[in-house]
């Protein structure tokens, strides 16, 4: 982002609101991390006591919950505006995270983990959502793309606070719940911040408001009064051209063009996911153990993995702005072909090697900078551009719903994949997945770069009608 985008007044107000509405993703970030490091402590006898069938559920049970809480959530957004829901994902966000910390069997804290999946996946479709509503042209890919930023930086404090109370208070058998409770913070920064933020003002049209209502905010997001006036009007024109249909009902998913632009996001949406990335975010630690590390030094290397993902996507933060959708995304999918298939190489060649975990880590490593580089920014940039106006929220509530179900099937299977065919073929199976990806970008997936919001709508509705 350029400095005299960043200095004008409106700008700044943008990046303000902006921010203030990623603290659910640093919740987001937070919670998916921080399991990492909770989990070795939580299955003790004298805790928890996880078997591995009930550590598998733990981990995917936040994953199972954030796919149903994706589709509630988009759809709420669309019912009640963008702002009160996240005011009420705060409180959510705030009650599971204490549920979690505070639970005394694994019944328990699975069934906060999906609750807590119902906050996680409800802010995956709300804040790309608003981002991209509030944003300007110019600024859009890159304010989703600091939604990103949020949720990796979420994921490597968690790491970093998981390491430090681990090493600090590791012969406290309840430090596990010191871990889970800090999660709390983010959900009191965002309920504080919703409260003093505008709404979107493209919702604020396409529910009737008054046309005042959405000016005043375009007026505080834009740098003259011609400009605000300017996108209300082009978000009218929009509206005007859908007039006859109104009322939205799950028949308008029906309609050839819509059909295909949500088969489309859902493709993506799942692409993003069997890149195996979250494997390394929530089984980051087991990874390296697996490969020879011990639990301490694995915490540890895990902080690298976080790092990495924040650099990662501070390069896409620019990236998303020079590159079309399609190059990134290509670019992206060849390193971590590369990467996953270099683990399987080498965890075969080098078993037993005390080198092992160093090549594994480095390739953990190599893999999510091209996960965060290119992959993942420009995934939310594309769900949040390519849905019409009226149903964006649900449309994009029901593309995250996949994201988060295969997710969750994932991470569920994945330890089975570990103990039934052992690191090497498991992330062969994740490279196999890689190149049926790289053929969906090529001739699936239309670009989108350089379009408004209202252009792309008006694109997909010519070429898929």
């Amino acid at each position: 982002m350029s400095s005299e985008q960043i200095n004008t007044k409106a700008s700044r107000t943008v990046m303000i609101m902006a921010i203030t509405a990623t603290f659910a993703s640093l919740a987001f970030g937070y919670d998916t991390g921080v399991i990492n490091g909770a989990l070795p402590y939580m299955a003790e006898p004298d805790q928890l006591n996880l078997t591995p069938a009930l550590e598998g559920l733990v981990v995917s049970a936040i994953c199972i919950g954030a796919a149903f809480g994706s589709a509630l959530g988009g759809r709420i957004s669309d019912i009640l505006g963008r702002k009160p829901a996240l005011t009420y994902l705060s409180i959510l966000f705030f009650i599971s995270t204490l549920g979690c910390a505070l639970s005394i069997n694994a019944t328990m804290i699975i069934i906060f983990r999906f609750t807590l999946g119902l906050a996680v996946g409800s802010a995956s479709t709300i804040v790309p959502a608003y981002l991209a509503e509030i944003a300007t042209g110019n600024l859009r890919g890159s304010l989703v793309v600091l939604m990103e930023l949020v949720i990796v930086s979420g994921q490597l404090l968690a790491y970093i606070v998981n390491a430090i109370i681990a090493i600090t208070l590791g012969h406290d058998p309840h430090v596990w719940r010191y871990i889970l409770a800090i999660a709390a913070i983010p959900a009191i920064l965002l309920f504080f911040g919703m409260l003093i933020n505008k709404e979107s003002p493209r919702w604020l049209v396409a529910k009737g408001k008054t046309s005042e209502e959405a000016l005043d905010v375009l007026r505080l997001t834009h740098e003259s009064e011609a400009k605000a006036i300017a996108e209300l009007n082009d978000i009218q024109d929009l509206l005007a051209e859908q007039s006859i249909q109104q009322n939205l009902s799950f028949k308008d998913f029906t309609e050839p063009w819509m059909k295909k632009v949500l088969l489309i996001g859902i493709g993506v949406a799942i692409l993003q996911q069997t890149t195996g990335v979250n494997t390394i975010m929530f089984y980051g630690s087991q990874i390296l153990t697996k490969s020879g590390f011990s639990t301490d030094a694995a915490l540890i290397g895990n902080i690298g993995n976080g790092i990495i993902s924040v650099i990662g996507t501070l390069f896409g933060f620019t990236l998303v702005r020079r590159l079309t959708r399609r190059k990134m995304l290509t670019i992206g999918l060849i390193g971590i072909l590369f990467a996953n298939t270099c683990i399987g190489t080498i965890s075969n060649i080098m078993a037993g090697s005390p080198n092992l975990p160093y090549f594994v880590l480095s390739l953990t490593i190599t893999f999510l900078f091209f996960q965060q580089t290119f992959v993942s920014p420009v995934t939310w940039v594309y769900m949040s551009e390519i849905f019409p106006l009226r149903m964006r929220g649900t449309a994009l509530g029901i593309a995250v719903f996949f994201l988060w179900g295969s997710n969750f099937c994932i991470q569920l299977l994945f330890p089975i994949l570990m103990n039934t065919f052992g690191l090497s073929n498991t992330f062969y199976i994740f490279s196999s997945i890689g190149i049926l990806s790289l053929l969906f970008t090529k001739f699936i997936m239309p670009e989108t770069k350089g379009l408004s919001i209202e252009d792309i709508e008006r694109k997909f509705r010519h070429d898929y009608k």
